[in-house]
């Protein structure tokens, strides 16, 4: 049912007690219909600004029960303050929640991720930070501006001489390769890197031998060994001190392809067929790190990360997600934070990027293709951070039998280290499923602080086996 464009939802008691426990956070709040609408207006424009949430009006807290609108009408007030900020549309949409056993109806107000800065009624600009909307000073929403592509930071002059872009090896290679009939500085003042006659932020990442100079902390890539497979890295399995790698962008990227694919070749791990060299697809590795630089926030001064665990690969990039990009929509979505470096790194011979929003999705059907999990991609604090992880499509059965090809018996934590399963218990009712299967026995004379277990006579894993391996890690999982 929809009446003036707003859609009527009803609810079933299962529903109604869902809105109710609802915890308020960063993309949740709920809020009692007694507060003015002006007020509501900061929870929608800082979900706006932020990476979008949902705000159900007409749930009173302490105690939390439902309490709506006793009609639409009752409503008008709100909907018309929220149409004139936020009107329906791209960016936000409402809807009325009603349940039978429940008073009232409740006005969900859905907001995503605006690519413009959104003010509340009182013109102030706020941001969703965990449960709280909080107001931003003129200098934080410059910040905003950066992160949402308004404005970029890459367009700045640094104070540093204009001969770091005008007479470096950078640009002179790149002049004769590209467009040999310029001059270097003219053709770098066409093209708005040279500005008040000093560098800027693009022009040096671009065009400088060692922008790090000139821009220190804000533009250099850092790689890191750990030798665990632990959640964090610490400086007790840091295998070396962690590797800088300088230079323009372009040889920044090379480089550390180079460099990350040299350390992984060195990392061995344990697998069905024993102690084998880790491997990525060289691909994923090239896209990632390239998105990494090319899309940070310079405007944070921390570098770029390359973390590389036994299990994995972990890439930091500073800054959050610029404009309407999100965590969800990232694969089919575009903004660039950094647009001048995003045109003309596409110019160099060799270059790192296609700009054709390629990137990502080279990422997911590389690690595909080389049956590893997909990448996760996730907001880490003030950064992007990009994980690939060194798992195999395989369900935990097929892993364990295929090690049992090679080998007499398989312990728990064999099994835990070949599954990336970390929970022993978790392991123990797979391996205990497997044997009720008919697939494995116990072996013989083991303890059950040392057990075991190894193929039963007979025991591949045919059609049947398979089915009952699928049935019990379902049920495991329900």
């Amino acid at each position: 049912m929809s009446v003036s464009g707003i859609e009527l939802l009803k609810l079933s008691e299962r529903e109604l007690e869902h809105v109710l426990r609802l915890d308020e956070g960063h993309f949740m709040d709920l809020k009692s219909k007694d507060i003015t609408p002006s007020k509501l207006s900061k929870t929608i424009a800082a979900f706006a600004n932020a990476e979008g949430g949902e705000l159900y009006i007409g749930v009173e807290d302490s105690p939390r029960i439902w309490n709506g609108f006793l009609n639409q009408e009752e409503a008008n007030a709100h909907l018309q303050v929220f149409e004139t900020l936020f009107p329906l549309g791209e960016y936000y949409s409402y809807d009325f929640l009603d349940c039978s056993l429940a008073d009232g109806l409740v006005l969900r107000v859905s907001v995503k991720r605006s690519r413009a800065v959104v003010r509340a009624s009182n013109e102030k600009v706020y941001l969703r930070r965990g449960a709280q909307s909080l107001s931003r000073n003129d200098e934080q929403i410059e910040i905003l501006k950066r992160n949402k592509g308004i404005t970029s930071f890459e367009v700045e002059p640094v104070n540093c001489p204009v001969e770091f872009v005008t007479n470096s090896e950078a640009i002179i290679n790149f002049v004769l390769d590209v467009v040999p009939q310029a001059e270097p500085e003219s053709w770098l003042k066409k093209q708005l890197l040279i500005n008040e006659a000093k560098p800027t932020v693009a022009g040096l990442v671009l065009f400088s031998d060692e922008p790090q100079i000139a821009l220190p902390k804000r533009c250099g890539i850092k790689i890191y060994r750990y030798k665990t497979t632990g959640k964090e890295g610490v400086r007790e399995v840091l295998e070396f001190t962690p590797l800088s790698i300088e230079g323009c962008a372009v040889s920044q990227i090379a480089e550390a392809v180079r460099k990350t694919v040299e350390i992984v070749q060195s990392v061995k791990v344990i697998s069905p067929a024993g102690m084998i060299a880790v491997e990525y697809p060289r691909e994923a590795l090239h896209e990632v790190i390239t998105n990494a630089v090319i899309h940070r926030d310079y405007y944070i001064t921390d570098d770029v990360h390359i973390k590389i665990f036994d299990n994995r690969i972990e890439i930091l990039s500073p800054g959050c997600l610029a404009g309407h990009v999100t965590v969800k929509n990232i694969l089919r979505e575009r903004c660039a934070r950094n647009p001048t470096i995003v045109r003309l790194i596409n110019k160099f011979p060799d270059a790192p990027n296609k700009d054709i929003g390629e990137g990502l999705n080279t990422t997911f059907d590389a690690m595909r293709k080389m049956k590893l999990k997909a990448p996760i991609i996730e907001l880490d604090g003030g950064y992007v951070k990009v994980v690939l992880s060194h798992e195999r499509l395989a369900t935990p059965e097929e892993a364990i039998l295929a090690y049992l090809e090679t080998n007499d018996s398989i312990a728990n934590r064999d099994a835990r280290t070949i599954t990336f399963i970390e929970s022993e218990n978790q392991m123990k009712r797979i391996l205990q499923a497997m044997v009720a299967s008919d697939m494995l026995e116990a072996v013989p004379g083991r303890s059950r602080y040392n057990a075991a277990y190894q193929l039963r006579c007979g025991g591949a894993l045919g059609e049947e086996d398979q089915k009952k391996s699928e049935d019990s890690q379902m049920s495991l999982e329900l």
